[in-house]
């Protein structure tokens, strides 16, 4: 698979992530893929389980993917995760097998401002899309 390939592939599983289509969405794993969250301690296992994962949140999402960086099998996707109006900035790493992804790891964080100390050294970045 070459590199396009696997870049239009990221595009649309965010793009159905985003849109809450869980049909589109796991279509990027393997049968066996293992998804992390390492922050707060799950792992699973499978892609019919990753759908339903998914499925099952009550939240209302939107994905803003920032950038898509990769090469070979590895890519990471940087994006901003809003659930119900609140935003969390995330990466999430993936690896390939076979033209699916066998494994992601998903990091999330919270916005929080500058330190006093260096407020003043400071801009503030947005949440727009890009990709490099």
């Amino acid at each position: 698979m070459d590199e396009s390939a696997y870049r239009i592939g990221l595009e649309r599983h965010w793009l159905a992530s985003d849109a809450g289509d869980f049909d589109v969405e796991p279509e990027i794993y393997s049968d066996d893929a293992v998804l992390d969250y390492p922050q707060s301690g799950k792992r699973i296992v499978g892609r019919g389980k990753i759908r339903e994962s998914r499925f099952v949140q009550p939240d209302q999402k939107q994905f803003a993917v920032r950038r898509i960086v990769g090469n070979g099998n590895l890519w990471v996707t940087e994006f901003v995760l809003t659930y119900d109006g609140k935003p969390s900035y995330a990466v999430s790493i993936m690896e390939f097998h076979a033209g699916l992804v066998a494994k992601e790891t998903q990091y999330f964080s919270d916005p929080f401002g500058p330190s006093p100390t260096r407020a003043h050294l400071v801009e503030a970045v947005g949440t727009s899309i890009s990709q490099a």
